[in-house]
């Protein structure tokens, strides 16, 4: 079977969406812990542009195993193990990537259970591994 192009376009039109994502999260991270923690809006802000990225890079993904017919994933974080398995990323980013993907599904389906100092430390720790995420499939594109 012949390999279909990849949409350069959608994954363009994701990337947006992270940046966005990215910037508010930047923005709310220069506020400190303390003020952060008392924040409803801020708090759920950050929840849902955390869950939108995350979703964001698993579409990337799954778009690019589909056109270059990869393995079929039965979990997101297998979409993860497949892309490092293929080389288009690292093993310590699909590893990353695979934790958040399991953060993502905590804020979907048990979000009373998400701790506010936590969603504090990733924000200030992690968006660097999203970041990172882009970048490697910016090479992987290019090559």
């Amino acid at each position: 079977m012949r390999k279909k192009e990849i949409d350069k376009d959608l994954i363009n039109a994701k990337f947006d969406i992270i940046e966005k994502n990215l910037e508010l999260l930047d923005e709310i991270g220069s506020e400190n812990k303390e003020d952060f923690v008392k924040n409803f809006r801020d708090i759920q802000a950050t929840k849902h542009a955390l869950q939108e990225s995350i979703e964001s890079c698993i579409d990337i993904s799954n778009h690019i195993i589909s056109r270059r017919r990869l393995e079929r994933a039965e979990s997101y974080t297998e979409i993860f193990e497949i892309l490092d398995k293929n080389e288009i990323i690292t093993k310590k980013l699909s590893l990353k990537l695979q934790a958040m993907t399991k953060f993502r599904n905590l804020l979907v389906h048990q979000y009373g259970r998400v701790n506010e100092e936590e969603l504090f430390s990733i924000i200030k720790e992690d968006i660097k591994d999203i970041e990172e995420f882009q970048k490697q499939i910016i090479k992987f594109l290019e090559n």
